[in-house]
């Protein structure tokens, strides 16, 4: 037990009109529980009732009772589950321990019709019964989110390392700039040394050197609006032509993504009709499998407290006929073994039936996501189409607004140069020359810094998002092995779980010693398999059993040449399996054991003490003669009242 027993609380079952019990209550210690009498006294009933309490439906109402009722008081927890007639068959209510009872009835609860158990005896899919549990709808979801999350972040880091790597480029142009702004101010420091040198010549009043100063600081200032209204011009020229290329790119896009008229509300329609129909056929299934395992084993006169009262010995008689276990009648056993065989064919029916609707599941699923990202993919296009049209017009309109501004613009500049050329000083044509050289300079000076500033801003924020890619890379890297993990958890719960019985099997083989049984164990392997028109691969469970002979040699067996007692085993083994991979003591610390009377007593004992290292609470129902072979140590229970 992963837990000292000590430190666990007592279970209290209280019981009310469950199978054949009108009233009982018993107290439960941690550790292994031992219920123990003579057939008919309610003790699979009172298993019944523990598991109706811990949240399983698979509970019967006293036949004469239209109402029951189970409590269980864990330590301070108590927890209550409700039984009533209705409409032909039973309503379950109440507060119980578990809200979903699928793995425990799988896998803790094994009474005689446990499905764990018969699935080994009867051949069926093994692989089907420890997967069941795995919500792959689930899986799949988080797969496509985690793929799309670490598409995301690859186009990141893709921008980033493009972003690096474009730096030298940037580092390039910044040093050209600042040697041609360096150029630029030397020259310009040359000009106006050479127009202080011609003004200290010049005699002219002080207020004719303030007005062609005015003058030219007017046509400087005209000219470098012009400038910006140039550059905004060439700006909104690259930026109609960027558009451009985009929609072109877009509409194409929208061509290939034409002819997408399937409807994924509709396929989602149909999926959720197959997936509704595959849990009929899973339920009727099990539920033909349970009548076909139980009714075999009434007719083979092996089953024991049916309903608590019957003795199936006396329902078989020796004229060929038997008395009906449903009804009373007499019927001929010759008709019941053929109603067998019709639920056979029926059965074998329903699960190639299954096959193909899990087959289409996965076709429509596949289909309907490749829709959907097709419609996902037009919209977004689409979207983008109409934002790149309205950029394109208000682009368009800004051109023509700009060139209207610079033609005007232009008008204004020649009409201050042509005041200011009217200007009359000596050295007029030298010293207007030499303003016009300044005041370019000047532009190009301010264009240059403009540039400069640009150029650091953009580096700076490319280095800043640059030291992001550690960080990105490490989430897009998380998401990765989260990617990784989820395709690979089907796998891994699969190799788990054939590990899991394997060892186990092997270890309670040597436990039990069986004469010239040697080995019985699951090989998993891949085969190709035709469900509907697709050829599919799945994975199967081949269970292997070896045998030797006297003189020592070794030779493989089949599963239905076991005896009675192993077959018993090896069911219940695998049910461990199942409980071990599913880690089902975290959710229902309890295993329920009944119908061990294939097994011999000194079996039985090694069974119970093998099984009481992994649960917390066991629970099994036995005959005196085999309880009489446990340990001493355990809590024995021979009155439910």
């Amino acid at each position: 037990m992963s837990t000292d027993a000590v430190s666990l609380p007592r279970t209290r079952v209280e019981v009310h009109n469950i199978g054949g019990i009108d009233e009982a209550a018993v107290t439960l210690p941690p550790g292994v529980s031992v219920l123990t009498g003579r057939n008919a006294t309610n003790r699979t009933s009172f298993l019944q009732a523990v598991m109706a309490g811990l949240g399983s439906e698979r509970a019967s109402l006293k036949g004469d009772a239209d109402e029951g009722a189970v409590t269980l008081e864990i330590g301070d927890e108590t927890y209550t589950r409700t039984l009533k007639r209705s409409g032909g068959g039973i309503a379950f209510g109440g507060d119980p321990y578990l809200e979903d009872p699928e793995l425990a009835d799988l896998f803790a609860f094994l009474l005689e019709n446990n499905e764990a158990r018969r699935a080994v005896a009867r051949g069926d899919d093994l692989r089907e019964i420890i997967m069941r549990p795995i919500d792959t709808e689930r899986i799949e979801a988080e797969i496509e989110a985690c793929k799309r999350e670490r598409d995301e972040l690859e186009a990141e880091i893709d921008e980033l390392d493009e972003l690096k790597q474009e730096l030298p480029e940037l580092e390039t142009e910044r040093k050209e700039i600042e040697a041609e702004l360096s150029a630029a101010r030397e020259e310009l420091e040359a000009k106006r040394a050479a127009l202080e040198e011609l003004d200290a010549g010049v005699e002219e009043s002080r207020s004719q050197k303030r007005e062609l100063e005015e003058a030219f600081q007017r046509v400087r200032d005209a000219r470098s609006d012009l400038k910006d209204l140039e550059f905004d011009l060439e700006t909104e020229r690259s930026t109609i032509e960027r558009l451009e290329t985009e929609r072109e790119e877009l509409e194409s896009t929208l061509e290939e993504t034409e002819g997408t008229t399937d409807d994924a509300d509709e396929l989602a329609g149909r999926i959720d009709e197959l997936r509704e129909r595959k849990r009929s056929l899973d339920r009727t299934v099990n539920e033909l499998g349970s009548v076909i395992s139980f009714n075999q084993e009434m007719l083979e006169g092996e089953a024991i407290e049916l309903g608590e009262t019957a003795d199936p010995t006396e329902a078989l008689l020796d004229d060929g006929q038997a008395t009906c276990w449903t009804c009373g009648s007499t019927v001929q056993t010759d008709q019941i073994e053929d109603t067998l065989d019709r639920l056979r064919d029926l059965r074998s029916e329903k699960l190639d039936e299954r096959s193909e609707v899990r087959s289409e599941i996965d076709e429509l699923t596949e289909r309907r996501s490749s829709i959907r990202e097709r419609r996902s993919k037009r919209e977004r296009t689409e979207r983008r189409l109409r934002e790149v049209t309205s950029d394109l017009e208000t682009a368009r309109d800004r051109v023509s607004e700009l060139e209207t501004e610079i033609a005007d613009q232009r008008s204004t500049v020649e009409e201050y140069e042509s005041t200011a050329e009217e200007i009359e000083i000596d050295n007029h044509d030298e010293a207007l020359e030499l303003h016009r050289e300044i005041n370019e300079i000047e532009l190009r000076i301010d264009r240059l810094e403009s540039q400069l500033a640009d150029i650091k801003d953009e580096v700076a924020e490319r280095e800043a998002a640059i030291e992001t890619r550690d960080e990105v890379a490490a989430e897009r890297d998380k998401i990765s092995d989260r990617l990784a993990d989820l395709r690979t958890r089907v796998d891994r719960i699969e190799e788990e779980a054939v590990d899991e019985f394997n060892e186990h099997m092997s270890t309670v083989l040597d436990i039990l010693a069986y004469d010239n049984l040697d080995r019985i164990w699951i090989e998993r392997r891949e085969t190709d398999v035709r469900e509907g028109r697709r050829k599919v691969t799945r994975t199967r469970f081949d269970l292997h059993v070896v045998r030797s002979t006297t003189d020592g040699s070794a030779y493989e067996d089949r599963i239905d040449h076991l005896s009675e007692s192993e077959r018993e085993v090896t069911g219940l083994v695998f049910a461990l399996a199942g409980y071990l991979v599913h880690d089902v003591a975290e959710t229902v610390p309890f295993i329920l054991l009944d119908s061990l009377e294939a097994i011999d007593s000194d079996r039985i004992a090694r069974v119970v003490g093998y099984f009481r290292d992994h649960t917390e609470y066991l629970i099994t129902a036995l005959l005196p003669e085999d309880a009489a072979a446990l340990s001493d140590e355990y809590e024995y229970v021979t009155d439910i009242n």
